[in-house]
């Protein structure tokens, strides 16, 4: 293949365009993104435009130079992108129209419900929903239970997300209502990396109608059964209801929305976690010992009959824990910060920098590539389960070059697009895992590497090529 390398005008990064018109370099980037972007900006240095699918993309690919993308929120701007993809994704109307007056902030301010003390409540109702799941695998688990891994952990989180967050189903087969819930949303994300890419969900099979029948599940009469649901659900409710122009689909569809972001990306998440784990017994046997320590000095004991309680500040003390699961997210996560221009202007970086921006077009910062680098982080491909630990504590330095990095870690996003749920999804995902080891001894049951499958790149959390089967028992 061959491509173009000219600048279209003063201060405008050298652009490659591919030889195919409209879909310029995108099938190559969908293939590998991360080998891509690593091969122009050795050819091309730390700023280029890329042409994908008829959008000219900017990268900035030099980590200090992160923090002036990120500060200069008025020109470029994120939300409107990703409410114009949302709304196309799960079929409601885009909040930017001037239908909806100040929809948008009034759903925004809602992200209060998780952080500071509402976190502490919601996060206390996930702990007492992962008990109960837990302890219903307890009393099937007389000895080794075999299951595949990825499997367990989406029918583990999926429950304890959706009861949560909306309530228990008062069915007598309230279990079974989620199952199939369940069996559904996995149907529609796997459609998800083609939505996001604009292709019309008419090409898509079955998804059309899956996901109709997915937001069926949330509207009013439905969820108007479900008891217990959470303050920040409740809170997105009344809000709707002020607005006389959203019909019934689409607040329901909003709701979907809602279930989608908070567990589309959490779920392979906890796998990865608990699969690097599992395949490096030293971090397993440190994990796990920090974990005994915490029960044994609180008095608590762990057995399906006991309730554990954790306070906030117990579970941030689990160092070896928390580094444990920010070393697998620095591995499996792969998110494109997306920023859109605003008005032509030029943006300035660091050491006199310049670069030319035309309105509408586009800027990406792609962590990936800060995860992977040797410079950062020694031997990025190997999994160190303490990476993020120094004399006992959280380590928050890390360098390039001699220099401090003020961004080092980027799994949810940066500034005004970072992930409002990222305090509750790290939560969720430290007690799966603490309850998981408090209760049970794990292994692996075959030995096969799982690797990390490129279809998402770009989106989140990379999902796994293959599931994997483990075993486990109550610990004696």
């Amino acid at each position: 293949y061959f491509f173009s390398i000219f600048n279209r005008k003063t201060g405008e990064p050298p652009l490659i365009n591919g030889w195919i018109p409209y879909l310029g370099k995108a099938l190559i980037f969908r293939k590998d993104a991360f080998k891509f972007l690593l091969d122009q900006q050795k050819k091309l240095g730390d700023i280029f435009t890329v042409h994908i699918a008829g959008r000219y993309i900017t990268f900035i690919m030099d980590p200090f130079q992160y923090v002036y993308v990120i500060r200069n929120s008025k020109q470029l701007e994120f939300h409107e992108f990703a409410d114009k993809m949302a709304s196309k994704t799960f079929d409601y109307p885009a909040l930017s129209k001037g239908k909806f007056p100040d929809l948008k902030e009034n759903l925004h301010r809602i992200y209060q419900y998780l952080q500071g003390k509402p976190l502490d409540i919601i996060s206390d109702h996930m702990m007492k929903n992962l008990q109960d799941i837990f302890e219903w695998k307890c009393s099937q688990a007389t000895d080794w239970e075999t299951e595949k891994m990825y499997k367990f952990c989406c029918s583990v989180m999926f429950e304890a997300s959706f009861v949560t967050l909306y309530g228990r189903v008062p069915a007598a087969d309230g279990h079974k209502v989620i199952s199939e819930i369940r069996d559904k949303f996995i149907k529609f994300d796997a459609s998800f990396p083609y939505l996001a890419a604009n292709i019309p969900i008419e090409l898509l099979g079955a998804t059309k109608k899956v996901r109709k029948e997915l937001i069926h599940h949330f509207l009013l009469q439905n969820m108007t059964k479900w008891l217990g649901g959470s303050k920040v659900v409740q809170a997105r409710q009344d809000i709707f209801e002020k607005y006389d122009l959203l019909g019934d689909y689409d607040k329901a569809a909003h709701h979907f929305a809602f279930l989608w972001a908070s567990v589309g990306n959490t779920i392979p998440a906890t796998f990865w976690a608990m699969y690097y784990l599992l395949r490096h017994p030293e971090a397993l046997a440190a994990v796990r010992d920090e974990i005994d320590r915490l029960l044994q000095s609180t008095g608590q004991k762990r057995g399906p009959t006991y309730n554990i309680h954790l306070t906030r500040e117990q579970l941030d003390n689990l160092v070896y824990l928390e580094s444990a699961l920010n070393e697998s997210l620095r591995m499996c996560s792969s998110s494109m910060n997306i920023r859109i221009s605003q008005e032509d202007f030029v943006l300035k970086l660091e050491g006199n920098q310049e670069v030319s921006l035309r309105k509408g077009d586009w800027i990406a910062l792609y962590p990936q590539i800060l995860h992977m680098d040797p410079e950062v982080y020694e031997d990025p491909k190997e999994y160190k389960f303490d990476r993020y630990i120094e004399n006992g504590k959280k380590k928050t330095t890390f360098y390039k070059a001699g220099r401090k990095l003020k961004y080092f870690l980027m799994p949810f996003g940066s500034g005004i697009s970072m992930c409002p749920g990222r305090f509750l999804a790290m939560n969720e995902m430290k007690m799966f895992l603490f309850l998981l080891l408090a209760h049970f001894d794990v292994e692996l049951a075959e030995n096969k590497a799982v690797r990390l499958d490129n279809s998402r790149m770009g989106l989140g959390i990379l999902l796994p090529d293959v599931d994997i089967t483990f075993r486990y028992k109550l610990r004696s």
